[in-house]
């Protein structure tokens, strides 16, 4: 089998035009815009993010997950609570997420501190899954080495039976993760690889929010 002609691959980006003017007001208003043209443009699962978190030892570690809430104080997604992701998250209490839109030929960058969600958010998003996506949390236990894949079959028939005729609580171990960003950077291709990068910064202390081009 040929290897790929890895040096050789590229994409010609189109002649956009991105610049502090055609942003919106907030990073979230922004965020939100690109979403909602991603979806409109057919962009498959729009909402995902390259979620990045490191160890207590820096080790870095990356995974896609779905955004599932969007507002100004950041981005949520939801996992297992003790899935290797949310250990990294509590020790270091920081991550950065990446939207990348390939079809579009942009991206999202988004980083800062993590909290949890509320009991209150969890259970309405919760209520919100398919009863099969219920079940498969409860049935498996994140990250975790298993003997092979009958081990996970059976432990979502137990959980199916476990709950049968009746609604699937919340697990407790299970919620939701917020990203409080304090760094989200619009990137948008540009011909000749001089891309547009625009960042929204907010100073730590004063929580007010500038934007800065950087070069490409």
């Amino acid at each position: 089998m040929d290897e790929p002609h890895l040096a050789g691959m590229r994409v010609a980006y189109r002649e956009s035009v991105f610049d502090v003017a055609d942003l919106a007001d907030t990073w979230h208003e922004q965020l939100s815009a690109w979403l909602t043209e991603a979806e409109r443009e057919g962009v498959t699962e729009p909402n995902a993010m390259v979620l990045a978190t490191s160890d207590e030892v820096g080790r870095p570690s990356s995974r896609t997950v779905l955004c599932k809430g969007l507002d100004e104080r950041g981005v949520v997604f939801y996992s297992n609570y003790t899935s290797a992701k949310s250990r990294d998250l509590r020790t270091t209490r920081y991550a950065s997420v990446t939207f990348p839109w390939y079809p579009l030929q942009r991206q999202v960058h988004l980083r800062g501190g993590v909290e949890r969600v509320s009991p209150a958010e969890t259970q309405a998003y919760w209520a919100s899954r398919p009863r099969g996506s219920q079940l498969g949390a409860w049935a498996s236990a994140q990250s975790t080495v298993v003997r092979d894949r009958r081990v996970l079959d059976d432990a979502l028939i137990a959980a199916t039976r476990r709950f049968e005729g009746e609604d699937v609580p919340v697990p407790p171990h299970w919620g939701g993760w917020r990203i409080v960003p304090d760094q989200v950077e619009f990137w948008q291709g540009r011909a000749d690889r001089m891309h547009d990068r625009l960042r929204f910064e907010t100073d730590r202390a004063t929580r007010r929010w500038t934007v800065q081009r950087l070069a490409p």
